[in-house]
């Protein structure tokens, strides 16, 4: 494409929009408009309403990222710390959990526990804080235990166990939801263990479980077994107790009740 001088104020669009295709600066070329409008408006310097600009197209990237990486992490549902009622659950320290959403410990490769029962929490805080780490950049993979387990016998079956075992241990943070919800016999346990072992000290596991982690042999049935899975799951990590009173339960009382009053 020529350079053109002394360009109409329509040809000169037209160019920019031509160039914005070819560079590939689809922000650019969808706000230029306005932005140049704003600048013509509050007197900007040439300088200036280059950096606004630039600083669009770079924004906009980075929230696109964000997108790719949240999608990627193929969460179930959408949810966020600002959405979390921490009045409705005492038990949970909100310094603790911003601190958290920070993503401190994901740099670092530590652990995440969060145990409590059914309704208390656990998974929203779960998905909450691995979107918080997809935004600041980190790979991250959500996944239900039943779901991970039956990956990872079917990849042992098939001779794949390496292949998928490498998959899991690539992301930065792999968030295992309703783990303690099914007993695991030595084989599976096993296999889970070596997903936990290919990511030990170097990336991060957060789970959610109901049981505490003295239950945990109702799940992992060998108690050395289990002691190892525990250790890999907690050291240097945190453990954050959601309690036992469902949130859900009680906000649905709620709800019945003030049907019932009006």
């Amino acid at each position: 494409m020529t350079r053109k001088r002394g360009l109409t104020e329509e040809a000169a669009t037209a160019s920019i929009d031509q160039a914005c295709r070819m560079l590939r600066l689809p922000s650019i070329r969808q706000q230029f408009t306005d932005l140049a409008e704003g600048a013509a408006r509050d007197q900007m310097s040439y300088r200036a309403f280059l950096a606004e600009l630039l600083l669009a197209e770079c924004d906009d990237r980075a929230r696109r990222r964000s997108e790719r990486r949240i999608k990627a992490a193929s969460f179930p549902r959408d949810k966020s710390l600002r959405a979390f009622d921490f009045e409705a659950n005492p038990n949970i320290d909100p310094a603790t959990i911003n601190t958290l959403a920070t993503c401190e410990w994901v740099k670092k490769g530590e652990p995440l526990s969060l145990i409590g029962d059914s309704g208390t929490g656990k998974s929203h805080l779960l998905i909450a804080l691995g979107t918080e780490a997809a935004m600041h950049g980190f790979r991250v993979r959500y996944v239900l235990a039943t779901k991970l387990v039956n990956e990872l016998v079917e990849a042992a079956d098939e001779k794949q166990l390496s292949k998928t075992i490498a998959r899991y241990g690539r992301v930065d943070l792999l968030c295992i939801d309703e783990l303690g919800y099914m007993e695991l016999d030595r084989r599976v346990a096993e296999l889970l263990f070596q997903v936990l072992t290919e990511r030990e000290e170097k990336n991060s596991v957060a789970i959610a479980s109901n049981e505490s982690f003295s239950g945990w042999t109702k799940t992992f049935t060998a108690p050395r077994l289990c002691a190892a899975i525990v250790d890999r799951l907690t050291f240097n990590g945190a453990i954050i107790q959601t309690g036992t009173e469902s949130y859900r339960l009680a906000h649905t009382k709620a709800q019945a009740e003030q049907a019932q009053a009006s």
